[in-house]
Protein backbone atom coordinates (compact mmCIF):
# COMPACT_ATOMS: atom_id res chain seq x y z
CA UNK A 1 0.00 0.00 0.00
CA UNK A 2 1.01 3.46 -1.04
CA UNK A 3 0.38 6.84 1.08
CA UNK A 4 0.97 10.43 -0.04
CA UNK A 5 2.68 11.96 2.47
CA UNK A 6 3.20 15.93 2.29
CA UNK A 7 4.33 16.98 -1.11
CA UNK A 8 7.15 14.84 -1.60
CA UNK A 9 6.99 11.52 0.24
CA UNK A 10 4.91 8.21 -0.24
CA UNK A 11 5.15 5.93 3.01
CA UNK A 12 5.02 2.06 2.15
CA UNK A 13 2.62 0.46 4.71
CA UNK A 14 3.31 -2.62 2.91
CA UNK A 15 6.82 -2.55 3.59
CA UNK A 16 8.94 -4.00 0.86
CA UNK A 17 11.68 -5.51 1.64
CA UNK A 18 16.00 -5.29 0.61
CA UNK A 19 17.17 -8.73 0.82
CA UNK A 20 19.76 -10.01 -1.08
CA UNK A 21 22.58 -7.27 -1.31
CA UNK A 22 25.78 -7.24 -3.00
CA UNK A 23 28.66 -4.89 -2.86
CA UNK A 24 31.84 -5.28 -5.48
CA UNK A 25 34.86 -2.83 -5.26
CA UNK A 26 38.44 -1.65 -7.00
CA UNK A 27 41.27 -2.53 -5.06
CA UNK A 28 41.87 1.38 -3.46
CA UNK A 29 38.42 1.17 -2.46
CA UNK A 30 39.19 -2.80 -0.78
CA UNK A 31 41.92 -1.04 1.02
CA UNK A 32 39.60 1.09 2.70
CA UNK A 33 37.98 1.31 6.09
CA UNK A 34 34.93 -1.15 4.75
CA UNK A 35 37.52 -3.49 2.85
CA UNK A 36 36.62 -6.24 4.63
CA UNK A 37 32.95 -5.63 4.40
CA UNK A 38 32.58 -5.92 0.21
CA UNK A 39 31.73 -9.30 -1.30
CA UNK A 40 34.60 -9.16 -3.88
CA UNK A 41 37.57 -6.74 -4.69
CA UNK A 42 38.81 -6.92 -7.97
CA UNK A 43 42.80 -6.23 -7.79
CA UNK A 44 43.31 -5.14 -11.46
CA UNK A 45 41.45 -1.92 -12.56
CA UNK A 46 40.70 -3.62 -15.37
CA UNK A 47 38.65 -6.40 -13.92
CA UNK A 48 40.30 -8.41 -16.63
CA UNK A 49 38.28 -6.69 -19.86
CA UNK A 50 39.96 -4.47 -22.51
CA UNK A 51 38.41 -1.42 -21.03
CA UNK A 52 37.80 0.54 -18.50
CA UNK A 53 34.22 0.60 -19.95
CA UNK A 54 33.91 -3.17 -20.67
CA UNK A 55 35.34 -3.26 -16.84
CA UNK A 56 32.29 -1.16 -15.24
CA UNK A 57 30.06 -3.56 -17.09
CA UNK A 58 31.72 -6.21 -15.25
CA UNK A 59 31.19 -4.87 -11.95
CA UNK A 60 27.51 -4.56 -12.25
CA UNK A 61 27.41 -8.53 -13.37
CA UNK A 62 29.09 -9.63 -10.30
CA UNK A 63 27.47 -7.39 -8.48
CA UNK A 64 24.34 -8.63 -9.89
CA UNK A 65 25.18 -12.29 -9.63
CA UNK A 66 26.58 -11.90 -6.02
CA UNK A 67 23.10 -10.41 -4.76
CA UNK A 68 21.01 -13.33 -6.49
CA UNK A 69 22.89 -15.98 -4.98
CA UNK A 70 22.63 -14.34 -1.55
CA UNK A 71 19.03 -14.43 -2.14
CA UNK A 72 18.84 -18.10 -3.51
CA UNK A 73 17.46 -16.78 -6.82
CA UNK A 74 17.62 -17.10 -10.50
CA UNK A 75 17.55 -14.14 -12.99
CA UNK A 76 14.33 -15.32 -14.41
CA UNK A 77 13.38 -15.06 -10.95
CA UNK A 78 13.53 -11.35 -11.50
CA UNK A 79 10.72 -9.13 -12.67
CA UNK A 80 12.84 -5.94 -13.56
CA UNK A 81 15.84 -4.10 -12.70
CA UNK A 82 16.08 -0.83 -12.20
CA UNK A 83 19.99 -0.36 -12.98
CA UNK A 84 22.07 3.19 -13.69
CA UNK A 85 26.07 3.94 -14.38
CA UNK A 86 27.62 7.48 -15.31
CA UNK A 87 28.87 6.50 -18.47
CA UNK A 88 27.42 7.79 -21.73
CA UNK A 89 23.35 7.14 -22.29
CA UNK A 90 24.05 4.42 -19.26
CA UNK A 91 25.66 1.65 -21.34
CA UNK A 92 27.24 -0.33 -18.41
CA UNK A 93 24.21 -1.39 -16.82
CA UNK A 94 22.66 -2.72 -20.25
CA UNK A 95 26.20 -3.98 -21.46
CA UNK A 96 26.89 -5.49 -18.29
CA UNK A 97 23.42 -7.09 -18.22
CA UNK A 98 21.78 -8.10 -20.98
CA UNK A 99 23.21 -11.92 -20.94
CA UNK A 100 20.49 -12.24 -18.33
CA UNK A 101 17.09 -11.37 -20.05
CA UNK A 102 15.76 -9.73 -17.25
CA UNK A 103 13.49 -6.56 -17.99
CA UNK A 104 15.74 -3.41 -17.63
CA UNK A 105 14.39 0.32 -16.67
CA UNK A 106 17.94 2.53 -17.57
CA UNK A 107 17.99 5.09 -14.58
CA UNK A 108 20.31 8.09 -15.15
CA UNK A 109 20.63 10.43 -11.78
CA UNK A 110 24.71 10.83 -11.38
CA UNK A 111 25.71 9.89 -7.82
CA UNK A 112 21.90 9.80 -6.83
CA UNK A 113 21.15 6.61 -8.96
CA UNK A 114 20.94 3.98 -6.53
CA UNK A 115 18.81 6.17 -4.02
CA UNK A 116 16.74 6.90 -7.52
CA UNK A 117 16.78 2.89 -8.70
CA UNK A 118 15.55 1.72 -4.67
CA UNK A 119 12.90 4.62 -4.55
CA UNK A 120 11.84 3.35 -7.99
CA UNK A 121 11.89 -0.24 -7.04
CA UNK A 122 10.54 0.36 -3.78
CA UNK A 123 7.21 2.17 -4.97
CA UNK A 124 6.77 -0.41 -7.63
CA UNK A 125 7.10 -3.12 -5.40
CA UNK A 126 4.21 -1.45 -2.82
CA UNK A 127 1.98 -0.99 -5.79
CA UNK A 128 1.79 -4.58 -6.38
CA UNK A 129 3.38 -4.30 -10.02
CA UNK A 130 6.61 -6.70 -9.19
CA UNK A 131 7.69 -8.92 -6.54
CA UNK A 132 11.00 -9.28 -7.37
CA UNK A 133 13.01 -6.41 -8.58
CA UNK A 134 16.78 -5.43 -8.41
CA UNK A 135 18.35 -2.06 -7.67
CA UNK A 136 21.40 -1.61 -8.39
CA UNK A 137 24.18 1.18 -9.84
CA UNK A 138 28.12 1.12 -10.63
CA UNK A 139 31.22 3.47 -11.45
CA UNK A 140 34.47 3.26 -12.26
CA UNK A 141 37.53 5.80 -11.94
CA UNK A 142 39.46 5.66 -14.82
CA UNK A 143 35.90 5.52 -17.13
CA UNK A 144 34.63 8.20 -15.36
CA UNK A 145 37.63 10.34 -15.36
CA UNK A 146 38.68 9.57 -18.93
CA UNK A 147 34.86 11.01 -19.81
CA UNK A 148 34.19 14.15 -17.62
CA UNK A 149 37.47 15.43 -17.00
CA UNK A 150 40.55 14.21 -18.57
CA UNK A 151 42.43 10.87 -19.57
CA UNK A 152 45.27 9.76 -17.00
CA UNK A 153 47.86 9.64 -19.35
CA UNK A 154 47.22 13.46 -19.49
CA UNK A 155 48.91 13.64 -15.83
CA UNK A 156 46.19 16.34 -14.84
CA UNK A 157 46.44 18.30 -11.03
CA UNK A 158 43.35 17.07 -8.99
CA UNK A 159 42.23 19.79 -6.85
CA UNK A 160 42.00 19.84 -3.32
CA UNK A 161 38.07 20.15 -3.51
CA UNK A 162 37.86 17.28 -6.08
CA UNK A 163 35.97 13.61 -5.48
CA UNK A 164 37.47 10.47 -6.36
CA UNK A 165 35.14 8.59 -8.12
CA UNK A 166 34.98 5.01 -6.73
CA UNK A 167 35.62 1.97 -8.92
CA UNK A 168 32.63 0.09 -6.92
CA UNK A 169 29.02 -1.47 -7.20
CA UNK A 170 25.89 -2.40 -5.67
CA UNK A 171 23.05 -4.30 -5.97
CA UNK A 172 19.79 -4.90 -3.84
CA UNK A 173 16.99 -7.12 -4.51
CA UNK A 174 13.48 -5.52 -3.36
CA UNK A 175 10.77 -7.91 -2.82
CA UNK A 176 6.99 -7.05 -2.13
CA UNK A 177 5.10 -6.88 1.13
CA UNK A 178 5.61 -9.73 3.84
CA UNK A 179 9.51 -10.73 3.09
CA UNK A 180 12.11 -10.92 5.62
CA UNK A 181 14.38 -8.59 5.25
CA UNK A 182 15.56 -4.82 5.72
CA UNK A 183 12.05 -2.79 5.18
CA UNK A 184 11.95 0.19 2.84
CA UNK A 185 9.43 2.48 5.13
CA UNK A 186 9.25 5.51 2.57
CA UNK A 187 10.60 7.22 -0.54
CA UNK A 188 11.39 10.73 -0.72
CA UNK A 189 11.75 12.02 -4.48
CA UNK A 190 14.08 15.08 -4.97
CA UNK A 191 13.26 17.92 -7.07
CA UNK A 192 16.72 19.82 -9.25
CA UNK A 193 18.58 22.26 -7.26
CA UNK A 194 20.32 24.21 -8.90
CA UNK A 195 22.79 26.58 -6.89
CA UNK A 196 24.86 28.32 -9.48
CA UNK A 197 27.86 26.32 -8.81
CA UNK A 198 30.35 26.03 -12.14
CA UNK A 199 33.45 24.26 -10.77
CA UNK A 200 33.54 20.68 -12.66
CA UNK A 201 36.01 20.00 -9.78
CA UNK A 202 33.75 20.75 -6.73
CA UNK A 203 30.76 18.80 -6.96
CA UNK A 204 30.59 18.18 -3.35
CA UNK A 205 29.32 22.12 -3.69
CA UNK A 206 26.69 21.45 -6.29
CA UNK A 207 25.11 18.66 -4.64
CA UNK A 208 24.51 19.90 -0.74
CA UNK A 209 21.82 22.07 -1.36
CA UNK A 210 19.99 19.67 -3.15
CA UNK A 211 20.70 17.11 0.34
CA UNK A 212 19.81 19.69 2.53
CA UNK A 213 16.86 20.48 0.36
CA UNK A 214 15.20 17.09 0.19
CA UNK A 215 16.16 16.49 4.31
CA UNK A 216 13.83 19.78 4.88
CA UNK A 217 11.07 18.10 2.58
CA UNK A 218 11.77 14.98 3.92
CA UNK A 219 11.57 15.99 7.50
CA UNK A 220 8.40 18.56 6.52
CA UNK A 221 6.49 15.42 4.98
CA UNK A 222 6.60 13.41 7.50
CA UNK A 223 6.83 15.30 10.88
CA UNK A 224 10.47 13.80 12.08
CA UNK A 225 13.16 15.58 13.40
CA UNK A 226 16.70 14.13 13.00
CA UNK A 227 16.75 13.03 16.20
CA UNK A 228 14.37 10.18 15.44
CA UNK A 229 17.06 8.69 13.57
CA UNK A 230 20.41 6.64 13.85
CA UNK A 231 21.75 7.64 11.39
CA UNK A 232 21.71 9.74 8.35
CA UNK A 233 23.82 8.73 5.50
CA UNK A 234 23.99 10.94 2.51
CA UNK A 235 26.20 10.14 -0.93
CA UNK A 236 28.48 11.35 -1.85
CA UNK A 237 29.12 14.78 -0.71
CA UNK A 238 32.87 14.06 0.60
CA UNK A 239 34.60 16.82 3.40
CA UNK A 240 33.51 19.36 2.04
CA UNK A 241 29.91 18.89 0.58
CA UNK A 242 29.47 17.44 3.79
CA UNK A 243 30.78 20.94 6.25
CA UNK A 244 28.25 22.52 3.54
CA UNK A 245 25.43 20.54 3.96
CA UNK A 246 25.54 20.99 8.23
CA UNK A 247 26.00 24.91 7.84
CA UNK A 248 23.00 24.75 5.25
CA UNK A 249 21.16 22.93 7.76
CA UNK A 250 22.23 24.49 10.79
CA UNK A 251 21.27 27.96 8.87
CA UNK A 252 17.50 26.14 8.61
CA UNK A 253 17.75 25.89 12.31
CA UNK A 254 17.34 21.70 11.27
CA UNK A 255 21.02 20.50 12.89
CA UNK A 256 21.83 16.86 11.66
CA UNK A 257 24.03 15.66 14.34
CA UNK A 258 23.81 11.89 12.90
CA UNK A 259 24.91 12.60 9.70
CA UNK A 260 27.18 10.15 7.48
CA UNK A 261 28.60 10.60 3.97
CA UNK A 262 29.51 7.82 1.93
CA UNK A 263 32.28 9.81 0.20
CA UNK A 264 33.90 9.85 3.77
CA UNK A 265 33.11 6.52 4.71
CA UNK A 266 34.56 4.19 1.53
CA UNK A 267 37.82 5.38 2.06
CA UNK A 268 40.21 6.81 4.58
CA UNK A 269 40.38 10.10 3.57
CA UNK A 270 43.73 11.83 5.30
CA UNK A 271 45.70 8.58 4.31
CA UNK A 272 44.24 7.51 0.85
CA UNK A 273 45.00 10.35 -1.43
CA UNK A 274 41.33 10.99 -2.25
CA UNK A 275 41.56 14.94 -2.06
CA UNK A 276 37.75 15.34 -0.51
CA UNK A 277 36.25 11.94 -0.81
CA UNK A 278 34.74 9.59 -2.61
CA UNK A 279 32.11 9.92 -5.07
CA UNK A 280 30.37 8.08 -8.00
CA UNK A 281 27.10 5.93 -8.75
CA UNK A 282 28.71 2.96 -7.23
CA UNK A 283 30.24 4.77 -3.92
CA UNK A 284 26.47 5.13 -2.17
CA UNK A 285 25.86 1.58 -3.65
CA UNK A 286 28.67 -0.31 -1.74
CA UNK A 287 28.54 1.28 1.28
CA UNK A 288 25.16 0.89 1.39
CA UNK A 289 25.49 -2.54 0.54
CA UNK A 290 28.64 -2.89 2.74
CA UNK A 291 27.90 -1.13 5.07
CA UNK A 292 24.22 0.05 5.92
CA UNK A 293 22.12 -2.69 5.21
CA UNK A 294 24.42 -5.29 7.40
CA UNK A 295 24.07 -2.99 10.23
CA UNK A 296 20.12 -2.46 10.38
CA UNK A 297 20.25 -6.60 9.87
CA UNK A 298 22.29 -6.74 13.02
CA UNK A 299 20.50 -4.04 14.83
CA UNK A 300 23.74 -1.47 15.43
CA UNK A 301 21.15 0.80 13.71
CA UNK A 302 16.80 0.72 13.96
CA UNK A 303 15.99 3.35 11.62
CA UNK A 304 18.14 5.56 9.39
CA UNK A 305 17.90 7.70 6.37
CA UNK A 306 19.67 6.62 3.05
CA UNK A 307 20.22 9.92 0.58
CA UNK A 308 22.32 9.72 -2.58
CA UNK A 309 23.06 12.96 -4.10
CA UNK A 310 24.06 13.05 -8.05
CA UNK A 311 25.42 15.87 -9.79
CA UNK A 312 23.36 16.69 -13.25
CA UNK A 313 25.76 17.70 -15.86
CA UNK A 314 27.64 16.23 -18.72
CA UNK A 315 30.85 16.83 -20.76
CA UNK A 316 28.31 19.18 -23.41
CA UNK A 317 26.60 21.43 -20.54
CA UNK A 318 30.40 21.89 -18.82
CA UNK A 319 31.68 23.15 -21.71
CA UNK A 320 28.98 25.29 -22.85
CA UNK A 321 29.36 26.95 -19.20
CA UNK A 322 26.47 25.52 -17.82
CA UNK A 323 25.94 25.35 -13.72
CA UNK A 324 25.85 22.26 -12.27
CA UNK A 325 22.26 21.26 -11.47
CA UNK A 326 22.48 19.02 -8.09
CA UNK A 327 19.85 16.48 -6.74
CA UNK A 328 18.94 14.17 -3.89
CA UNK A 329 16.96 11.42 -3.57
CA UNK A 330 15.84 9.41 -0.13
CA UNK A 331 14.69 6.18 1.31
CA UNK A 332 13.82 5.78 5.01
CA UNK A 333 14.79 1.97 5.66
CA UNK A 334 13.97 0.23 8.99
CA UNK A 335 15.41 -2.63 11.11
CA UNK A 336 14.18 -6.04 10.29
CA UNK A 337 13.37 -6.83 14.25
CA UNK A 338 11.31 -3.67 14.43
CA UNK A 339 9.08 -4.31 11.71
CA UNK A 340 8.51 -8.28 12.59
CA UNK A 341 10.91 -9.97 10.34
CA UNK A 342 13.21 -12.10 11.23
Amino acid sequence: MLERKGQFTVTLSSRPSILGYAAVVGKKEGEGPLGRYFDYIFEDTTLGEKTWEKAESALQREAFTRALDKAGMSPSQVNYLFAGDLLNQNVASPFGLREYNVPLFGQFGACSTMAEALCLAALCAAAGYAHEIFAMSSSHFCAAERQFRTPLEYGGKRTPTAQWTATAAGACLVRGSGAAGVPILSATIGRVCDAGVKDINNMGAAMAPAAAQTLLHYFADTGTTQQDFDAIFTGDLGEVGSTLLHELMHKADCPVENHQDCGCLLYDVAAQNVQAGGSGAGCSAAVLAAHVLPGLVERRWRRVLFLSTGALMSQTTFLQGESIPGIAHCVELGCPEEEGNT
